[in-house]
């Protein structure tokens, strides 16, 4: 399975710190929202280990997926939800992004120990802790385990994970090939593959790179000029490939102007991450031709010859880390629907809403002009 994900963090003019994602796929699948208050016991389960138990410190606000397709017989459970994306009320958010490479052999560990499952990343980073500096040093001491996924086909674990908090930290928790790495992330920015220092060092290929145009140039005696703005980006990668991805998003985290109020900031960012959104049908994939590989391809053979694959934006979040504020809108959406975590403090059980029960359309205002009119 392949996905086009794209996650960056922004600041605005006082250095509050602002996060936001996209997350795409070729299928639309079943997303929740869910509010985890403190105090909120969850369990991670790995075949052949004494099961973690986890009391949550912190309350969370997280977008969730169940790790199997429920039925009439063994319907959805709050403990089916894993974390794909969330914001605690300590202003941690942790976002979890694909890569295929990640599933391999991994270090063995004993069998008296409780491990903790990757699925259960999420909701023990921001369940436990209130830094990336937490996570970090915790990750070190807990074993962490890939487990393969009903969801996907039995594939394991195919994701890496970001981390980030107020104070602007952020890491990349990795597995390649089963190998765990944790990386510190200068930049802010993570797409998918390949591991993320390559990308870092792919970065040194754009030392070039400027927000101010150049506008006019001499060959010879022949002035040329720009009829327009925006030669600036004439560098930046094109394609939506992950490689091109991540220098955009590190482009646009760099040069894009610094809001001057928290609110203006969060407009800013949302701005940013149009840049990322992708409608269906860009580029789509054929089973029977060399495509980009996704999972959800297998079977279209039976489709019928002119059945194809297309990844697109099912949903866009940002996170305001300052003022624990979550905002998200996916494929259906013209706008974004915001929670306040500090609001829902008085919650003592989780509360659960479907994500396609927040779809939008566009705000109809003929009213205000048919009120005015003689």
């Amino acid at each position: 399975m392949t996905a086009m994900c794209t996650s960056l963090s922004y600041k605005d003019a006082a250095g509050n710190v602002y996060f936001g994602r996209t997350l795409e796929l070729t299928i639309d699948l079943p997303y929740q929202v869910v509010h985890y208050p403190a105090g909120f016991e969850t369990k991670s389960e790995v075949p052949g280990h004494p099961t973690l138990s986890l009391t949550g410190r912190y309350a969370l606000l997280a977008v969730t997926m169940p790790y199997r397709m429920p039925t009439a017989e063994a319907p959805m459970t709050i403990a089916d939800l894993k974390v794909l994306e969330g914001i605690n009320d300590q202003g941690l958010t942790f976002s979890l992004l694909s890569y295929p490479a990640a599933g391999g052999a991994q270090k063995s560990v004993d069998v008296t120990q409780a491990v903790l499952s990757a699925s259960d990343l999420g909701a023990w980073a921001l369940g436990q802790f209130a830094s990336v500096a937490q996570v970090k040093a915790a990750i070190a001491e807990q074993p962490v385990l890939l487990q393969p996924l009903g969801l996907l086909k039995g594939a394991e674990s195919p994701f890496h994970y970001v981390v980030h908090d107020a104070t602007g930290a952020s890491i990349v928790i990795e597995f390649d090939h089963g190998e765990l790495s944790i990386y510190d992330n200068p930049v802010g920015v993570m797409t998918n593959g390949p591991k993320f220092d390559w990308h870092l060092t792919n970065l040194d290929n754009y030392t070039f790179l400027s927000n101010v145009d150049r506008s006019s140039a001499t060959f010879g005696s022949y002035k040329a000029r720009q009829p327009d703005s925006g030669i600036a980006i004439a560098g930046l990668p094109s394609s939506n490939t992950s490689v091109g991805r991540f220098v955009r998003a590190a482009y646009y985290a760099q040069f894009t102007e610094k809001a001057s109020s928290p609110d203006l900031a969060v407009q800013t960012l949302a701005h940013v991450l149009n840049n990322f959104d992708r409608p269906r049908g860009a580029t789509i994939d054929y089973p029977d031709k060399d495509g980009g590989g996704h999972m959800e391809v297998d079977g279209l053979e039976q489709a019928g010859p002119e059945a194809y694959a297309t990844e697109f934006t099912c949903w866009t979040s940002m996170s305001d880390l300052d003022r624990k504020l979550f905002y998200i809108r996916d494929y259906r959406s013209l706008s974004f629907t915001c929670f306040d975590i500090k609001a829902l403090a008085r919650s003592t059980h989780p509360v659960v809403v479907p994500l396609r029960k927040l779809s939008g359309g566009a705000i109809d205002a003929t009213s205000e002009l048919a009120g005015k009119l003689n």
